[in-house]
């Protein structure tokens, strides 16, 4: 990540165009947003055009603008477009690949020209913006199908970008929790925790929806979940294999004297158990050890000790 980063803060300083790659929820808009942030025209507008969300026969009116009376329904006085009021800043447009073709002649024209016309209209209106393109899409194969201009192609990669999927960014996943949780915690006004557990879970997990899944999992666990202590077995049924109790990972985070490492690895063994099982006769027999010993370490760490049962 460190040569993405670095290469995002090298093209903030100029204005040539770019294309960002990567799969769905990876961060494409967040790479482009600090772009952006970090450019000359940061106190200028960002304005993000999602080309895949805007029906057709309304596109052209919403990226270009319109004259009054151009067609049924136009706004009195005419409209400017979502690109006529990037003017002077940058304008992002996320999924590219999704414009159709006769919409991707217009925006060629717009990056070369730096001009464009509104619908119904017969004046170009300068306008100077610097275009920021993103896609999930194998653009180079839908240009050689003939679904995507390749002259357009090339006008947008100028400096293409490929934001990786997380779960090639391990190094990143626990960060990006802690964030998140910090953000709604502040949010929903909660103090709530991650347990172990749950950090070697999303350590882990492969995260087909990358960061966009992270972020959701870790709000709806916020909101849901009524302990201070969010752990793996909040998670929903769905992300979770069928695992014995016995394959539940015991971790260290931090570098401990081998005493309170000890002590931490018990309590979390006798949590997991505890959530688990129903007695301290079962969380003996589940840990090989005498019913006494559990009660006792219970005790020692303050644990609830659940009633008893034998059978």
């Amino acid at each position: 990540m460190e040569a993405l980063m670095s290469t995002l803060e090298s093209v903030a300083s100029v204005t040539t165009t770019i294309l960002i790659s990567g799969e769905s929820g990876v961060g494409k808009s967040v790479a482009a947003r600090h772009i952006h942030d970090r450019s000359d025209r940061k106190d200028c507008p960002f304005v993000v055009i999602n080309c895949g969300s805007i029906p057709e026969n309304l596109i052209e009116s919403e990226l270009f603008g319109h004259m009054e009376g151009s067609f049924t329904g136009a706004t009195k006085g005419g409209k400017a477009g979502l690109i006529e009021l990037g003017d002077g800043g940058t304008v992002f447009l996320d999924e590219v690949g999704d414009l159709p073709q006769s919409i991707q002649v217009k925006l060629l024209h717009v990056i070369q020209e730096k001009k464009l016309i509104r619908v119904g209209g017969q004046k170009y209106i300068d306008v100077d913006i610097r275009i920021i393109a993103a896609t999930n899409r194998d653009l180079p194969k839908m240009v050689e199908q003939g679904t995507f201009r390749e002259d357009l192609y090339y006008r947008l990669s100028v400096v293409p970008i490929t934001v990786p999927p997380l779960r090639e960014r391990k190094d990143e996943i626990e960060e990006l929790a802690w964030k998140f949780l910090s953000h709604y915690n502040s949010k929903y006004n909660y103090q709530k925790e991650f347990s172990p557990d749950l950090l070697h879970f999303f350590r882990s997990y492969q995260w087909p929806g990358n960061i966009r899944e992270l972020e959701n999992i870790i709000e709806r666990l916020i909101v849901t979940v009524d302990s201070d202590i969010i752990r793996k077995k909040h998670l929903p049924a769905g992300l979770l294999d069928d695992e014995d109790i016995s394959s539940e990972p015991l971790v260290v985070n931090k570098i401990l004297t081998l005493k309170d490492a000890t002590a931490m690895m018990e309590t979390q063994l006798l949590e997991l158990a505890a959530e688990n099982l129903k007695s301290t006769y079962k969380i003996a027999k589940s840990l090989g050890v005498n019913q006494s010993t559990v009660v006792r370490k219970m005790k020692a760490y303050n644990m609830n000790i659940k009633k008893e049962e034998t059978d």
